[in-house]
């Protein structure tokens, strides 16, 4: 269900879903996933609804990636948020987005926040 939730997702909820690409933690090679952006007090955020995945590892580890969204592809970095810090950002994340489809389910079989990986981004600038 999960794969083709990620194949329909962008195209159900343009403007609300955006494709993250992060290069893979052992190949390097580019790896793309529907992602949603929280924003929340003028800072963007994207969490993992369901779990530690592969992109939060990768996002962990690369601590860069690509933002799709509305046609706009810009780099980003992320820091991972730590797991006290990430309280608030869950339940602005279900008030926003947990009607969509397995969220707020995922929340409840996975209830702790250090069950979910939670990142600031911000534009990559290179120096």
């Amino acid at each position: 269900m999960r794969a083709i939730g990620n194949r329909v997702a962008p195209r159900a909820s343009k403007g609300l879903v955006a494709t993250l690409s992060v290069p893979g933690r052992v190949s390097g090679d580019w790896r793309t996933t529907p992602v949603v952006v929280l924003e929340e007090n003028g800072e963007r955020y994207l969490l993992a609804p369901f779990g530690d995945t592969d992109w939060s590892r990768n996002l962990r580890v690369a601590k860069i990636g690509r933002l799709t969204r509305r046609g706009k592809t810009e780099q980003i970095t992320a820091v991972e948020v730590p797991t006290e810090k990430r309280g608030p950002l869950i339940d602005a994340y279900l008030r926003e987005y947990g009607r969509m489809p397995n969220v707020a389910a995922s929340f409840r079989e996975l209830p702790y926040p250090a069950d979910h990986p939670t990142f600031h981004i911000s534009t990559h600038r290179p120096q």
